[in-house]
């Protein structure tokens, strides 16, 4: 009897020890999202290391990712009007970090909506608004952020409600944002063909296309002057679509991806938005702009220049439309299309 508790008792201890040896070596969360409410953001870091954070506060008309860094902490984004850096255009207050809207739904503009809106822009203008926090799943190597947003209208009405799933993933120097999005119309709703739209960024200075024309910049001090011919130094992005096109070329044409390759203080980086062949209107129409708006629009065909007739998408009260896009960000070395039509492969199949 005592031979057989010490038995038991010795293979209790070595199961003990083997349970809290694999406790100890349980993989480490390394993709975290941090949620915080009171300010209205929530923070994403791989591997310890700020990665982008979502953020919804009142002075913007939609949340977005802001800002977007590298692994060694350099922004891909813009920093005006958030956080100026000296040498920045600044244009289009409403290109604000990664984004999700469209120039006309139901008449209303949801993509130039400001608290700086030009008089070009004669509205009405719609606000997409944050819910509520659904989902946050962290993880090794993904981590996952489902959140709840409202599209209203200049009356403060609901027309849409916005569930949405950001998958955060990295391998490697290489950072992911997926997006799944999926509306559902809570009354009729008209997507008329408007070249505003729909997945878009406002990339940093160093990645735009060299451009030569008078625009306003901001220095060092925070002022803003009119520069006559602006200074190109560090200046080296270029547009490649996967039909072929680069440069300003890119602008208004279907294409299943686009990669933006350029320096950023002497480290390479590659930029990639992919539309996921399950979209509507697939491929997609590219706002590529030399001046760095980067994005893909599923609707925009006659006002992109790509086709004689308008696509008006309507959504009947009470169905859902969901988009699936990827964001890809590379640094430290040279990305080629090839790789890119690979990884674009592999984010068609799932």
């Amino acid at each position: 009897m005592i031979k057989a508790l010490k038995l038991y008792t010795g293979a209790a201890l070595v199961l003990s020890t083997f349970f809290l040896g694999m406790k100890n070596h349980e993989p480490k969360k390394r993709v975290l999202i941090t949620v915080h409410e009171e300010a209205k953001r929530i923070d994403i870091s791989v591997n310890g290391k700020s990665f982008t954070s979502y953020i919804y506060p009142e002075t913007l008309k939609k949340p977005v990712l802001y800002p977007i860094l590298t692994p060694s902490g350099k922004p891909v984004t813009r920093g005006w009007p958030l956080d100026p850096r000296p040498g920045e255009r600044v244009d289009h207050p409403h290109h604000v970090g990664l984004w999700f809207n469209y120039g006309d739904v139901n008449g209303h503009d949801f993509w130039n909506n400001s608290n700086n809106i030009s008089s070009s822009h004669k509205g009405p203008f719609g606000t997409i608004r944050h819910r509520s926090v659904d989902k946050v799943v962290n993880g090794r190597n993904k981590a996952e952020l489902g959140v709840s947003m409202d599209w209203l209208s200049s009356m403060n009405t609901a027309i849409i409600r916005e569930k949405t799933t950001y998958i955060f993933s990295y391998k490697g120097e290489q950072r992911i944002i997926d997006r799944i999005t999926t509306l559902t119309a809570l009354e009729d709703i008209n997507f008329k063909d408007n070249k505003e739209g729909m997945f878009a960024m406002r990339i940093a200075r160093q990645l735009e296309q060299p451009y030569n024309k008078a625009e306003k910049l901001i220095d060092s001090n925070g002022n803003i002057s009119t520069e006559a011919v602006l200074n190109n130094e560090g200046v080296s992005g270029k547009y490649y679509s996967s039909e072929g096109k680069n440069g300003d070329a890119v602008w208004g044409t279907r294409a299943k991806w686009v990669m933006l390759n350029g320096m950023i203080d002497n480290e390479p980086v590659t930029l990639a938005i992919m539309d996921h062949p399950s979209n509507l209107g697939y491929p997609g129409g590219w706002h590529a702009r030399g001046y760095g708006l980067f994005g893909v629009n599923a609707f925009g065909k006659k006002s992109m220049g790509n086709s004689s007739e308008e696509f008006n998408y309507i959504l009947p009260k009470g169905k859902s439309i969901t988009f699936k896009h990827r964001l890809l960000i590379h640094s430290g070395s040279s990305v080629s299309q090839e790789e890119v039509e690979k990884e674009f492969t592999a984010f068609a199949e799932n």
